[in-house]
Formats: C-alpha cells, structure tokens, sequence
C-alpha cells in the first residue's frame, strides 16, 4: 500500500518537470544555395549559410538545439534567406554568379572553403548581409543565447554602423 501512495505522489512532480523541460520548437525554413539566388534578386534580406559535415556530431546538435529553438527559428525565418550546405557536396554550384565545384583531393566543395575562408570547422555559421558581401564565418557550435547577438546584427543591418562586439555589448538578451 505504501508503494502505491509513493507512485501517485510522484506523478505531479513527474508531469511539472516534464512542463518545465518542454519549450516550443521551431522550424527554419532552409532552402537551396539556388533557390536563394533568385529569391534575392525580387526581395533582397540577409543571408544565413550554416555548412555542415555529415560526419559532424556538433552539426547534428546545432540542428536538434539552437535552430528548433522557436525564437531562434521564427528570427531567420522572418530576416533571413536560411541556406544549409554540405561541405562535402559532389555537385557544382553557382552563387552570385560564380560556379563552384568539389575539389576530389581535399574532399570538400569550393563553396565551403570561400564561405568559411579556408577555415573548415564544423559546424560553421557564415553570415551575408547580401549576396554579394564578404562572407563573415563563425565555426563551432552555438547556443541559442550565442547566436543571439550575431542573428540580431545582420538581422537589422547594424553592420554597416557598428562593429559585432560593439552591438552585442550594447544590445538588450532576449534570448
């Protein structure tokens, strides 16, 4: 009987943990290198490549945590054109008017070493406030709370009056 009174005690505690571990889940909207492209030529918006590996468990993380994150999700969706690429795609490819292939003997496509600039970790994050734009990489994995601050700076275009540290020093977390 005891053990009885023990399990119904422990369902209340059981469904509050799981109501406070529950968050909402987002969805970014990814979409192809190509498809960006033409996209951006009738509505121009920044631009978000996140290059990944198959083989890279912290690219699969990033997937699973920061970007189903609703805030970090409904963010992109609403300022960004949300591109993933493989570094290791065989196929070429043409981004703002510049065809890119793989190359065989380093394993990995043009497209990943131009956006990243040769820096090759993975997951890797590359920012465009256009298409034309120098790429600004960021490697490794990041928290919703760590792509908070650069999501926010191209987002709003603050590139073009501030530096990075400067707006994130300066700016208010939501996230």
């Amino acid at each position: 009987m005891q053990q009885r009174k023990w399990t119904w005690a422990t369902v209340p505690i059981i469904i509050l943990c799981l109501a406070w571990s529950w968050a909402p889940k987002g969805k970014v909207n990814w979409i192809d290198i190509q498809e960006a492209d033409s996209l951006y030529v009738n509505d121009p918006r920044p631009v978000l490549i996140d290059v990944y590996t198959d083989w890279c468990g912290w690219c699969k993380i990033m997937d699973k945590s920061t970007y189903k994150d609703k805030r970090v999700a409904d963010y992109i969706n609403a300022h960004y054109y949300a591109i993933k690429f493989n570094a290791e795609f065989k196929k070429p490819v043409k981004f703002n008017n510049t065809i890119y292939k793989y190359d065989p003997e380093n394993k990995v496509h043009e497209l990943a070493v131009y956006l990243t600039h040769g820096q090759l970790e993975f997951p890797n994050t590359i920012f465009l406030s256009s298409v034309s734009a120098i790429p600004a990489p960021i490697a490794g994995y990041m928290k919703p709370s760590e792509i908070e601050a650069p999501l926010k700076y191209f987002g709003e275009k603050k590139e073009k009056v501030q530096t990075l540290s400067a707006f994130e020093y300066s700016m208010q977390r939501a996230w």
